[in-house]
């Protein structure tokens, strides 16, 4: 059904036959004879289109286009006016008029506007469509089996919405535990094919023949052992999706099958000579840098072009934000519900800990944390020792949390800072600048002014050439810090304690300092 059109203007006798020549073109008309009018109208119901005189009383035509945008009525909106003139097309254009019209409303002017309205409906169409699929989208905290409400999540479910229904192929790319099969499985379950199959398939997780017969059959006899004819994965998927993950580990004989099967939707089993018709939807993924596997032939371009009519592009869960804190507490509802455990949440230095590492292994190592967090669990809430193993806190593989008193320094807090993240580094000045935002030199400073306080204050028995170390790990809001593996000072960082003369850099007995 296409959206109705208003036509406002005091004058009936340009009012009453411009209603009646768009009526006859098919079009749904209401009028209005003056500005506020057709401004309550607007407000009342929807129209796709405004044809405003720009003189009218109360409420002239630019006052009722700006009426509009301040209640952001998204109405496509033309002016027509009898002065004309260069200056009025602007001043309209300006307030966000898609075009004027002069009157009269002679033949060639019609014209005109018959030709650009079916455009400018199909434009308000389009546009409430995409404002409905962003108000379905902005409050959901989890799509399907995915979970999270980023932008760049949103971003994700809104492609979804828009490509399932159509037959186009889709290559996901993203980093290993991202959710990539949870993104396959969204597009099959939103297109017309949910009814139909979803048959999944690694292609780096098994060897080419089988993958090879998986995906197209066999005949009987087509190889030693083959008693019996089997259909594959194409034929077995007819009407619905296969999903084939890391797609560019795929051998390259089998690309050029693949490759033929997706132009001309029929398959040849192994040992076979006839082709079958299939129906399905290709959705591939990789975690592999697509260009360099071009340039070094682990993928033919040809199928890359096929496989990637459109891209989904999942974000790594380090840069989803508050996602990350979300996702967690999902999954210890799960777990503690399959474990028939009652779990109050994460204590403080465990949420701590979520929302500052930097999850490599993305949701899916997420996922097999809190798993094994739930089980360890003694108490109602999950600890960082629950969540976090001994062997990654004693060799800092996990990030580090930086706890300050209340009443601390800006001064204490930046040294308390600068230290963590030089440690979290291991040493590296460059890199610990870049990482808090300050310059090689300011970060030197502080390591040095911390190193003039030991020997000031005598700890640690620092001397007789050995280097002062600096401890990394989580520092727990109850207690001091475990035991860590200590990161000693880099060459270029002169320490007024002073080495023996002869002994490298690192030597010695590294101590913790307190």
């Amino acid at each position: 059904m296409q959206p109705k059109i208003l036509i406002a203007d005091d004058d009936q006798k340009a009012r009453g036959p411009l209603g009646a020549i768009l009526e006859a073109e098919g079009y749904a008309v209401d009028t209005a004879d003056d500005g506020q009018k057709a401004l309550d109208m607007l407000s009342a119901g929807t129209y796709g289109l405004v044809l405003a005189d720009l003189k009218m009383p109360k409420v002239d035509g630019i006052a009722l286009l700006q009426a509009m945008r301040e209640r952001q009525i998204p109405t496509e909106f033309v002016m027509i006016t009898g002065e004309g003139g260069t200056d009025v097309a602007i001043e309209a254009i300006r307030a966000g008029a898609a075009d004027y019209i002069e009157k009269p409303l002679t033949a060639e002017r019609l014209t005109k506007l018959k030709a650009q309205i079916p455009k400018l409906l199909s434009q308000f169409t389009v546009q409430q469509k995409n404002r409905e699929l962003e108000t379905k989208l902005e409050g959901l905290t989890s799509y399907g089996e995915l979970v999270g409400q980023s932008e760049q999540m949103r971003a994700v479910y809104e492609m979804i919405e828009r490509v399932a229904p159509s037959m186009a192929s889709v290559l996901i790319l993203g980093e290993s535990g991202t959710g990539k099969e949870l993104v396959a499985r969204a597009l099959h379950k939103k297109s017309d094919r949910a009814k139909g199959p979803f048959y999944a398939l690694n292609c780096a997780a098994l060897p080419k023949e089988i993958l090879e017969n998986l995906l197209f059959g066999h005949e009987k006899g087509a190889f030693t052992g083959s008693t019996n004819e089997k259909a594959g994965a194409f034929e077995e998927a007819h009407g619905g999706t296969i999903f084939l993950d890391e797609v560019a580990e795929m051998a390259p004989d089998i690309q050029v099958k693949l490759l033929r099967a997706l132009e001309t939707r029929t398959v040849r089993r192994l040992g076979g000579k006839r082709e079958i018709p299939v129906d399905i939807r290709i959705v591939a993924a990789t975690n592999k840098d697509l260009q360099k596997a071009i340039v070094e032939n682990e993928l033919r371009e040809d199928l890359y072009y096929r496989l990637a009519v459109v891209e989904i592009d999942l974000p790594p869960l380090r840069e989803r934000g508050a996602d990350v804190q979300l996702i967690a507490h999902e999954f210890l509802r799960r777990f503690a519900k399959d474990n028939g455990k009652k779990l109050e949440g994460f204590d403080d230095t465990a949420l701590d800990w979520i929302n500052t590492y930097q999850w490599p292994g993305n949701v899916r190592e997420l996922r097999n944390a809190v798993e094994k967090a739930v089980i360890m669990a003694r108490g109602a809430r999950v600890t960082l020792d629950d969540m976090a193993s001994r062997r990654h806190r004693l060799t800092g593989e996990y990030a580090q949390i930086v706890s300050v008193p209340v009443g601390a320094t800006l001064a204490e807090t930046r040294r308390q800072l600068v230290l963590k993240t030089f440690a979290s580094n291991n040493g590296d000045l460059d890199r610990t600048a870049k990482t808090v935002g300050l310059s090689v030199l300011d970060v030197r400073a502080e390591i040095q002014a911390l190193l003039e306080r030991r020997v000031r204050d005598g700890q640690d028995g620092a001397g007789d050439g050995e280097p002062v170390a600096i401890a990394e790990g989580p520092v727990l809001a109850d207690g001091p810090p475990e035991p860590q593996r200590p990161v000693t000072l880099p060459p270029d960082v002169e320490s007024p304690v002073g080495k023996a003369p002869g002994k490298p850099a690192g030597a010695g007995r590294a101590r913790k300092t307190g």
